[in-house]
């Protein structure tokens, strides 16, 4: 049977990199080839094909894994860039207004297939994504995601309250809609549907109560909600939940913490909350773009990375002011150096790749380029701008390279994305 065959720079991690020499942690090959076959990867190694192959040849560009992207809300694709004061207003203002609209089918449905596209434009092949309230939103995700085939995890958000009444379900409506969409979607092709309290300020303790019940039914689900951005949204959750300690106390109490279970934002966390995401193994999700956005502070990433927390960036679109995983990274970068820390190139592609795999729970699945493994890959060219590509005149190290693509790179950088082995992004309309 003929396979396609990948040529060029190929890159892959095996572990975290724990300095800025550990070339134990990565795999490249510089005249390397990728061979696929029926969506997955069955051979990678030094340049080579058989009679009958499609060689397509990406040289001199770098080829990886697909980006992921733990933490985005495809409703709010239309309110990035909003002015706003701080988080609570922001929501208030544009992205509660916006969500409304996606009780109609036609409306979800355009904006999730542009949203994916968007994804693929940024070299992003997987992502944990926010609907909205409404079941049609899901619908409308999911479908375009199968018309695709990417590996998505996605689910209705659960709130009834502290929203407008067109946001709201109840307790009952949001666990049945939710068990809904759980059979219709999980497992159907490469979805995966998540249990998706959206905070616990948007939540009561009935309908939290109906989450607990949900990810006990349900224990192989991914659950996503957010936490601890910003310290006005902390201290209405600690009033509306006064008996939990803190606000990850609110969500230790309802069981919804565990190694599949993705805390958005995680900033302003105290000794203890920081010690029970570490020993329930929960992921501490890191977003940058939004966080700078709208002001909601700086992630501590050497203080959750020591005490033994799972961490994962995401670009917290709408919130996030970029879809590019790379952009993420380079903000990232910023925000640690501002706490006088170091995030090194080969950590940065780590976590966008393998690293959020794991963080995932879905590194038996794609982050890495190794025989058996979905053939979700990103191309990647470094001097794909003007500045970068003088820039690239003096680049001397793999490391170099890498640091530049995160720090001037975007959409233009991304040559082509693959999903389960089709070229996508090649297909989009400019």
């Amino acid at each position: 049977m003929s396979r396609t065959v990948l040529r060029g720079r190929v890159l892959s991690f095996v572990s975290e990199p724990q300095d800025r020499d550990d070339r134990d942690s990565y795999r490249y090959i510089e005249d390397g080839a990728i061979e696929i076959e029926d969506g997955r990867i069955v051979r990678v190694g030094a340049y080579a094909h058989a009679a009958g192959d499609t060689v397509i040849d990406h040289r001199p560009h770098l080829i990886l894994p697909g980006f992921i992207d733990p933490h985005i809300h495809y409703p709010q694709m239309q309110v990035i860039g909003s002015y706003a004061g701080a988080l609570l207003e922001w929501l208030d203002k544009y992205t509660f207004v916006e969500e409304q609209k996606f009780g109609d089918l036609a409306h979800a449905s355009r904006i999730a297939s542009r949203f994916l596209d968007e994804l693929i434009r940024h070299g992003t092949t997987t992502a944990a994504t926010y609907c909205s309230v409404h079941p049609e939103s899901v619908d409308a995700f999911f479908t375009e995601a199968e018309k695709r085939d990417m590996l998505m995890v996605a689910g209705k958000v659960m709130m009834d309250r502290n929203a407008p009444p067109g946001l709201c379900d109840t307790p009952q409506s949001g666990y049945d809609e939710t068990k809904a969409g759980i059979a219709k979607w999980h497992g159907k092709g490469r979805a995966h549907y998540a249990i998706t309290p959206r905070f616990a300020i948007t939540s009561t303790h009935a309908q939290m109560e109906m989450a607990e019940t949900l990810a006990r039914e349900h224990p192989d689900l991914h659950i996503q909600t957010h936490v601890s951005e910003n310290l006005a949204e902390i201290e209405f959750a600690n009033e509306l939940y006064p008996n939990y300690g803190d606000y990850v106390g609110i969500y230790e109490k309802f069981h919804l913490l565990g190694p599949k279970t993705l805390l958005g934002h995680c900033i302003h966390l105290s000794h203890r909350e920081t010690q029970v995401l570490a020993e329930t193994q929960s992921v501490a999700v890191f977003c940058p773009t939004s966080n700078l956005f709208i002001g909601s502070g700086l992630f501590d990433y050497d203080r959750m990375h020591d005490n033994g927390v799972r961490i994962a960036p995401a670009t917290d679109v709408g919130g996030g002011s970029s879809y590019s995983m790379l952009r993420t990274m380079d903000e990232g970068y910023k925000v640690m150096q501002l706490r006088n820390q170091r995030l090194t190139p080969l950590r940065s592609f780590y976590h966008l790749t393998l690293g959020n795999a794991r963080a995932m729970s879905l590194e038996d699945r794609i982050g890495t380029l190794a025989p058996g493994m979905e053939a979700d890959i990103v191309v990647l060219d470094a001097a794909s701008s003007p500045q970068m590509k003088l820039r690239m005149e003096t680049v001397e190290t793999l490391e170099e390279e890498l640091f530049l693509l995160q720090t001037c790179g975007d959409d233009r950088s991304v040559v082509e994305t693959y999903i389960n082995g089709v070229p996508l992004k090649s297909g989009l309309a400019a």
